[in-house]
């Protein structure tokens, strides 16, 4: 046990720094999973969704055995991100494999050449592949998780290769009312490159917690994200003041104002029962798409999920600018 708590430290302490932006294979940070999207999109916690192993691969477990999801997201400009997961109980002994295919089309667009004359149309898409595993620790209530994924990105003519891995350790007691875990997600190497520079996979190091209320029906859901950075917030210019002599001052970013933005919120009612409705708040998205003097909501996400029988549909809805939002649709199968 101490070994591996030793690994997860050394991948937050000595893995490169880096946020949205700033690395290649972005999408891998979107969520298919319209459950995960409406509790605010980063959630880790969620043990009976069989999409969740994307994210968090140490929740694989039985349960999920023989369950299959299919999943549909609405971006914003006309782009469109698929993605299909399932799981299989190989045996008591072995455990359950789960296995993943993620799919973001960015549509068509104009080629063409130096001049200006168009010369056809190309395509833009990115596609993830991935198989993940579980393991319980001998007597002890942790389970440790990895994946193992292959990256595809298409522009055009250009295409780029990739490798990456995620690695979660999970607390999980069935007599306790919380859930604890700490996932590594996107470390790996882009094997080959658009052009002559080699680009960084969108390393994420998050914390996760859930807790089940007693006498209440309600599950609140709280990551903490972007562990191997701290300084996240980045000064919008729009912020900036300008005194009577045109001096300009940029704006000036708080502790607490830095420290929020690794934070979303969720929280689930009737999480068990064949109703459930969710509501979640990214921080962090809040405050980079806020416009001056306008409530715009951003960062705002709710959702609902139905159960008949063996079907389980899941709608979300992410609320990211006034002039464009998300939708996701997920349809999850026990074919037990």
């Amino acid at each position: 046990m101490k070994k591996i708590m030793l690994l997860l430290c050394l991948i937050v302490v000595e893995t490169y720094s880096q946020v949205g932006g700033e690395s290649i294979y972005n999408f891998l940070n979107l969520t298919g999973s319209a459950r995960q999207a409406s509790l605010g999109g980063n959630t880790l916690t969620l043990l009976d969704d069989v999409n969740q192993p994307l994210w968090n691969p140490s929740i694989i477990n039985s349960e999920l055995d023989n369950q299959i999801s299919i999943n549909y997201l609405n971006y914003l400009a006309d782009v469109n991100l698929t993605s299909a997961t399932f799981a299989h109980l190989i045996n008591r002994n072995l455990g359950t494999i789960q296995g993943g295919i993620t799919y973001l089309s960015y549509g068509k667009f104009i080629e063409a050449d130096e001049n200006g004359v168009e010369t056809g149309i190309f395509k833009a898409y990115d596609l993830s592949v991935s198989v993940g595993y579980s393991y319980p620790i001998s007597k002890t209530d942790f389970f440790i998780g990895a994946n193992i994924k292959i990256i595809n990105s298409v522009i055009g003519n250009f295409t780029s290769f990739g490798v990456g891995t995620d690695i979660g350790l999970l607390y999980y007691n069935e007599f306790k009312p919380y859930v604890f875990t700490l996932v590594a997600r996107n470390i790996g190497y882009q094997v080959t490159v658009f052009d002559e520079t080699r680009e960084k996979l969108p390393l994420d190091i998050s914390f996760g917690a859930s807790y089940k209320l007693e006498n209440v029906p309600i599950t609140w859901h709280i990551t903490f994200d972007n562990l191997q950075q701290w300084d996240i917030a980045v000064a919008n210019p729009s912020n900036s003041k300008t005194d009577i002599n045109g001096n300009v001052t940029d704006e000036q970013i708080s502790f607490f104002d830095n420290t929020i933005r690794h934070f979303t919120l969720g929280a689930e009612l009737f999480s068990e029962g064949a109703f459930n409705l969710r509501v979640g708040y990214d921080f962090r998205r809040a405050k980079e798409l806020q416009l001056i003097d306008k409530r715009t909501f951003s960062g705002f996400t709710a959702g609902f999920g139905l159960k008949m029988n063996k079907f389980k549909f899941n709608y979300a809805f992410s609320k990211y600018h006034p002039a464009s939002n998300a939708n996701t649709f997920s349809l999850q199968i026990n074919l037990n």
